[in-house]
């Protein structure tokens, strides 16, 4: 039994695993408000699965990148909960879930995945992943222009495109060996891949594991701001 955490991005969700069956599936209505509804979800998520924290396994968690703020609140949850219990922390690639979702959608033979989180403006956190879900290259902050992924489309791979930052870079990326797929990160997603470390044993170490955040938070002072 697994307690599924995703904060990665604007939409936080949660769900209670057994295996890969996914037992009870809540997500929030609003956007950025973790830090009020996350534990409500859980809570609702537990009581609809007719469970209580000390029947959990292990707590796992979407470990970014992604908003440095959401991801904090997701990781600090789940690290209490580990931490009162007892229980085994497991962290998930944000988007190495995302491709894996992707794959299972799509189908389709020899393809590449490209997970996209958006970062503002036209910029996107995103990796590639092959067709076994290995990734090919490392997690990077990219500002997308019609050259990103010349040497892909050069060697004639097709590459698909997924999460919430995919869409506004379809016009950019316009070729026929591109496939577009907007979707949004889920609780959901984490569930092969939460199941699979579990089994394995690989968990993290509570006291010292922090989200995957790529970049340093944004920080400004407000204009207004008197000192």
């Amino acid at each position: 039994m697994i307690l599924n955490i995703e904060s990665a991005t604007g939409t936080c969700s949660v769900c209670v695993s057994r295996g890969e069956e996914i037992l009870d599936f809540q997500e929030a209505e609003q956007e950025y408000e973790h830090s009020k509804v996350l534990t409500e979800l859980i809570d609702k998520c537990l009581k609809t699965s007719k469970l209580d924290l000390g029947k959990l396994d292990a707590v796992a968690v979407s470990s970014g990148p992604g908003s440095y703020t959401s991801l904090r609140v997701g990781a600090s949850t789940a690290k209490g909960i580990c931490y009162a219990l007892g229980k085994p922390l497991i962290s998930v690639d944000t988007l190495q879930s995302l491709a894996l979702a992707t794959q299972k959608q799509m189908q389709l033979s020899g393809a590449y995945y490209c997970p996209m989180i958006d970062a503002r403006r036209m910029e996107v956190y995103c990796n590639i992943f092959d067709s076994d879900n290995n990734p090919i290259s490392e997690p990077s902050a990219k500002v997308i222009d019609n050259n990103t992924f010349g040497d892909f489309f050069a060697s004639g791979k097709q590459l698909v495109f997924c999460g919430n930052g995919a869409e506004k870079c379809r016009a950019i990326l316009e070729s026929k060996l591109t496939v577009f797929l907007p979707s949004a990160c889920s609780a959901a997603y984490l569930v092969p891949i939460s199941n699979r470390h579990f089994e394995e044993g690989k968990f993290e170490d509570i006291a010292y594991f922090t989200p995957f955040y790529l970049k340093p938070p944004n920080i400004t002072t407000p204009k207004n701001m008197k000192l």
